[in-house]
């Protein structure tokens, strides 16, 4: 039986480093797993949007497809955008099975990718009981995302850090989440004598440089999570994981 295609979502940038880097992260899942056929398409600004991947894959005569949002928390995207334009893709190919995956996180592979940024950016375990660490999202109004962001500051927290405190770049950011440059300024004012920023984003953009313009005040900035190869290995985790799921009833009824 053929495997079903796994079409990776992502938002989507005029910033032509989103897209790139998105394409490099798809071309490493191909890597990892030769033989798997691996898609990429766009909410917004690039091509090629999600709705034409589908047509195009249906044309081809592929009949199942797990498509997994590029997400690193359930949000607006997860819970509405995705799901729209999937319902509406299958009124229009009603062959094509398509079954939306789990957003990213949490995992610890994110983790493990966030420590290996840091790693790149010259952090090493020695350093961390003088080093506090900002976590900055990109940042939501969504309770379930805000919460998820606070329970990884609190989990890092027990790793050796000094002190962690989640940022939010984005201006929207909900009462009791600094921006990156405010949580910085907190680190300092506290007495932490170094302070490391670590971007919980995945590809370069609007957000991410809002980052790295309030990270100033940082000794140490990490790059985005971009095509960390935890990363490639979450995405094919999260594809797994969808297959079994929609497995489980045939088994059940077999």
């Amino acid at each position: 039986m053929t495997a079903p295609v796994l079409l990776v979502i992502a938002h989507g940038s005029r910033d032509p480093r989103h897209a790139a880097t998105v394409h490099a992260l798809t071309a490493r899942v191909r890597s990892l797993r030769p033989g798997l056929r691996v898609e990429t398409g766009f909410l917004d600004f690039n091509a090629p949007s999600v709705p034409r991947v589908l047509e195009r894959l249906t044309v081809q005569g592929a009949q199942e497809v797990i498509v997994l949002p590029l997400l690193l928390t359930r949000a607006f995207h997860a819970k509405s955008d995705i799901p729209t334009v999937l319902h509406e893709a299958r009124a229009r190919l009603p062959r094509l099975r398509v079954r939306q995956a789990e957003v990213l996180g949490p995992s610890p592979l994110l983790d493990s990718a966030l420590e290996r940024r840091l790693h790149e950016a010259g952090i090493r375990p020695g350093d961390r009981s003088s080093t506090g660490l900002v976590l900055a999202s990109a940042g939501s109004t969504d309770p379930e995302a805000i919460a998820v962001i606070a329970e990884i500051a609190r989990e890092l927290r027990h790793t050796g850090w000094c002190s962690v405190r989640p940022a939010f770049a984005s201006a929207t950011s909900p009462a009791g989440f600094p921006r990156t440059e405010d949580a910085v300024r907190a680190l300092r004012d506290e007495g932490v004598r170094r302070v490391a920023v670590a971007p919980y984003v995945i590809a370069p953009g609007r957000l991410p440089d809002r980052i790295a313009a309030g990270a100033v005040g940082a000794d140490v900035v990490a790059d985005v999570l971009g095509p960390a190869p935890e990363l490639a290995r979450l995405l094919l985790t999260r594809y797994d994981e969808a297959r079994r799921e929609a497995a489980r009833p045939a088994a059940l009824t077999a």
